[in-house]
């Protein structure tokens, strides 16, 4: 069912929901799936964002939201000077990417300490987006509800040991999706949850056999 955000659109600042509020989401989910503000990013813009991204505020919408700003920040104009503030490295780069939505962003983020992390999402409108690749397995999520991200090993029994580590903490599952890059190879689950799920869960999930990284997003609301 819609909601009155998806008929009068999110409380922003810049021109567009799609190019403006969206990109600002994007740069918001890099951050949050990378852990902090990295060090370092590249961010691609391709079709619609890079033609008429400038235009729109995409660019320092982008960078706005890799600073931790949500698309009603009264900063987001002056996020470029920010992040230098700051200490973040950034560049912007007009690319081509094959088979993606108009609005699509790929951001590839460093840190030190940390493991570079690319991720690629598009702006459905209203402010609302999709993470479309996670590294580079094809993946499909909006982070609007609870959601916890492994990145694991493509082994039997991933699914079995999550499932179960989850009931013991009293955690409902409302969706799962799995991919992969390929059968044996890297996999990725995603499981949009009832309730949060406490740091205790997710440090005894990394623990497990095949599992290289557990990230949660706690459910964000455009408005």
């Amino acid at each position: 069912m819609a909601n009155i955000f998806d008929i009068l659109g999110p409380v922003m600042v810049g021109p567009s929901s799609s190019h403006t509020a969206g990109a600002a989401r994007i740069g918001f989910m890099g951050r949050k799936l990378f852990g902090g503000q990295p060090d370092k990013v590249t961010v691609y813009l391709h079709g619609s964002f890079a033609a008429t991204g400038k235009g729109h505020g995409t660019d320092k919408a982008l960078i706005a939201g890799l600073l931790g700003m949500k698309p009603d920040d009264m900063r987001i104009p002056d996020s470029f000077e920010i992040a230098k503030e700051k200490g973040m490295e950034f560049s912007i780069v007009k690319k081509d990417l094959k088979g993606a939505h108009p609005n699509t962003a790929l951001l590839v983020m460093e840190g030190e300490g940390k493991k570079t992390l690319k991720i690629q999402a598009y702006s459905i409108g209203g402010g609302r987006i999709r993470v479309s690749k996670l590294g580079d397995v094809d993946v499909n999520f909006s982070g609007e509800s609870n959601t916890l991200i492994i990145r694991n090993v493509d082994q039997p029994g991933r699914i079995t040991e999550v499932s179960k580590a989850l009931s013991k903490e009293d955690v409902n599952i409302a969706t799962m999706q799995v991919f992969r890059d390929k059968r044996g190879g890297l996999a990725v689950m995603v499981v949009e949850t009832d309730q949060k799920v406490s740091k205790e869960a997710i440090a005894e999930l990394e623990k497990k056999e095949g599992i290289l990284r557990v990230m949660f997003l706690e459910a964000y609301h455009a408005e």
